[in-house]
């Protein structure tokens, strides 16, 4: 049974179908929700730190103060090593604090668009029995270099660092393996003026009505949790 910490930046973009995988296991969890009264939790008493996304960038520490303790406080995790977890705006921050440059990709991606593993990828247990490429949901408009002595492991057509494992323990992930039917409604719901349609923004409907890859990609999520947990 471990002790899980989880960041929250805002409302409407929780642990999904990672919430599952918790309690399935088990596991204890506590949150930290940034867009309220906060306290930070005793890194001694975690074992695990989950970072979500949201709207904000890394660098918006004028708009979001807490931004800095935040970052000060993943940096200690990983520097004591804890099981560290980033998604979307999670990994941009693991990023930066592992002294990657952040900052805006050349299209934003929003939608359900393939990825591809990197051939390292292909040799981890993390991704065991993985497809060379799938289908992820994705909703972001910055990207990150890889950290120094991070592995590469996933890349979509416009955004190529997609994911990173660092120190066997810390994984970046820019995409959402863990959005449910709700989830989703709830970003969609969220983030509509930036859906403006093209080739890497897909409309609030198609967005919404393409539930065929939830299911997948969930077991995907709990693969990668089973096997972080090992």
């Amino acid at each position: 049974m471990k002790s899980i910490a989880v960041f929250m930046h805002v409302p409407f973009e929780g642990l999904g179908c990672i919430e599952q995988w918790i309690t399935k296991n088990n596991h204890t969890v506590s949150y930290t929700r940034f867009y309220e009264k906060y306290e930070l939790p005793d890194i001694n008493a975690i074992d695990w730190l989950i970072v979500m996304g949201g709207p904000m960038g890394v660098y918006d520490e004028t708009i979001y103060p807490w931004l800095s303790e935040e970052k000060a406080f993943i940096k200690q995790a990983i520097d004591t090593g804890k099981t560290v977890l980033g998604i979307c705006l999670g990994s941009q921050l693991i990023a930066e604090v592992l002294g990657a440059k952040v900052y805006p990709n050349k299209q934003k991606e929003i939608g359900w668009f393939d990825v591809a593993l990197s051939e390292k990828a292909k040799t981890t247990s993390l991704f065991d029995g993985f497809e060379d490429k799938f289908p992820v949901f994705h909703w972001h408009g910055d990207t990150f270099d890889l950290p120094n002595g991070s592995t590469h492991l996933i890349s979509s057509e416009v955004c190529n660092n997609q994911a990173f494992l660092y120190n066997d323990k810390v994984l970046g992930l820019q995409f959402h393996f863990e959005v449910t039917a709700e989830t989703l409604r709830g970003m969609v719901e969220n983030g509509t003026s930036e859906l403006i349609e093209g080739e890497t923004i897909q409309s609030a409907d198609k967005i919404l009505l393409t539930t065929e890859f939830i299911a997948s990609n969930n077991l995907r999520m709990h693969q990668i949790l089973d096997n972080l947990a090992k």
